[in-house]
């Protein structure tokens, strides 16, 4: 695989740190620098209970040093489950039977829109099953973005498009940015080859190079804003995300940038799959907050998504170490929004989700852990994307155009959509961070921007 130099990876697995050595690691990350993939494996060999306190602790620092507190809500909205792939793993697979098969109408999209709309939902990623491009389907995705941009619930929109796509040509991801999504996102799903050719035995997926050259067409294509991960359960995740930051060192290397943000999924129980149900590489619950970490000290300026594959307790904890944006109220199903459809069952489902909180629960359980739930898309709307956001980010300095947006749109959430417990909880949390966010991030802006007014409804 293009890119990945596994007899490096395997050799770093079997390194084993001191206590110096991770001490002085740790010691790195206070500084925000990015961390070599020796240094990563380093910290993937820790045993001891008090360095991996300390790994935590150091996550949590870096975190809130970059991005502050504010925690970026987001919900998927599945436009398709057809799928031209086979996928041992996935409930979308093109050979399963037991899923009924459905794509989105332009209405039928404008109609989910409009439901997570009332919702309160400022930003969607849009998810489809992966298809042979052709110029009609190219054109159903522009008219889904276009539609989900159009539809209004009283004042309020849509803000951000994000997008989960197959691999396409340079000049289909020109016409992507042309519809003005945010971030385009794909998985690798796993970077060990010959894992990867075992599970995905049909369709244009069998080719894991094809995969890792979306990246690079969408970045040449002028899209600066992309998503990588992998599905944990595949194979080894120490391999899996030492891999992946070869992976990134590559872009890094070759475009000057590394991704906007990183998903690291668990498989799920999957309708048709019976290896979703039995994967051979589980991950616990504590080497999977481990591995959250330890990526969060890896690549400090990106940002890191949990999904609601994963319970509300765990995710609770996994925002102390290192995540920064989560999903809420997810369906994974087209059509799943709208309540009692046809379209909501659980055979249709590509995964199992495991925290089925309403949208305004997710808020009130972050608003309680002091952590400000944003619906801030300001970075797009003021071009701050690309190389532009990543000399904001990798200083820290970020935070504080975060801490105040992020108070701009929780406090629009909560006029408009909240419920009354909600509603008192947030503006009590509001009122504890704004004269701090204001007089010390208005500052620090004034010094990045010589101009500390607000001029519109975001900074």
């Amino acid at each position: 695989m293009k890119h990945i130099d596994e007899a490096k990876i395997n050799s770093l697995l079997k390194i084993k740190a001191t206590k110096k050595d991770i001490n002085s690691i740790l010691k790195k990350t206070m500084h925000l620098k990015k961390l070599t993939i020796e240094e990563s494996a380093k910290l993937l060999s820790v045993t001891d209970l008090v360095l991996i306190k300390k790994i935590y602790n150091m996550a949590a620092y870096v975190k809130n040093a970059i991005y502050g507190k504010r925690i970026v809500i987001f919900t998927p909205l599945y436009i398709s489950n057809i799928c031209s792939n086979n996928c041992i793993y996935c409930g979308f697979a093109v050979n399963n039977k037991l899923t009924i098969r459905k794509q989105l109408t332009i209405p039928e999209i404008k109609k989910q829109t409009k439901i997570l709309l009332k919702k309160g939902h400022k930003r969607i990623l849009m998810v489809s099953g992966e298809i042979n491009f052709s110029k009609k389907n190219i054109d159903y995705y522009i008219d889904a973005i276009k539609a989900i941009y159009s539809v209004n619930y009283k004042e309020n929109r849509i803000e951000r498009v994000n997008v989960n796509l197959a691999p396409m040509s340079i000049n289909n991801f020109k016409k992507l940015k042309k519809a003005h999504i945010g971030t385009y996102q794909i998985f690798q799903e796993t970077y060990h080859e010959k894992t990867y050719r075992k599970f995905h035995i049909a369709g244009t997926k069998t080719d894991p190079n094809n995969r890792l050259n979306a990246i690079d067409n969408a970045f040449k294509a002028g899209i600066d804003d992309v998503g990588i991960g992998f599905l944990l359960g595949l194979y080894d995740h120490r391999f899996e995300i030492l891999a992946m930051l070869m992976h990134i060192e590559y872009l890094e290397k070759t475009y000057g940038l590394g991704p906007h943000t990183i998903s690291i999924p668990r498989i799920e129980p999957a309708p048709g799959s019976a290896y979703a149900s039995n994967p051979r590489y589980p991950i616990t619950d504590s080497e999977f907050k481990k591995l959250v970490a330890i990526l969060r000290l890896s690549v400090p300026y990106t940002g890191i998504i949990m999904s609601t594959r994963e319970t509300a307790n765990l995710r609770d904890i996994l925002v102390n170490l290192g995540v920064s944006q989560m999903s809420a109220e997810s369906k994974v199903t087209p059509g799943g929004y709208e309540e009692n459809s046809i379209h909501n069952t659980k055979l249709e489902r590509q995964f199992s989700i495991n925290d089925h909180r309403s949208l305004d629960e997710v808020v009130q359980s972050l608003i309680l852990q002091k952590f400000i739930p944003s619906f801030c898309t300001a970075c797009y709307h003021k071009n701050r994307t690309g190389k532009y956001f990543m000399n904001l980010a990798k200083p820290g300095k970020i935070k504080h155009l975060c801490n105040i947006n992020a108070l701009i749109t929780l406090k629009a959430y909560l006029d408009n959509f909240a419920r009354h417990k909600t509603k008192i909880m947030g503006y009590k949390l509001i009122k504890k961070y704004k004269s701090e966010f204001y007089t010390h991030d208005l500052n620090m802006l004034k010094t990045l921007f010589k101009n500390n007014k607000i001029k519109d409804k975001y900074i």
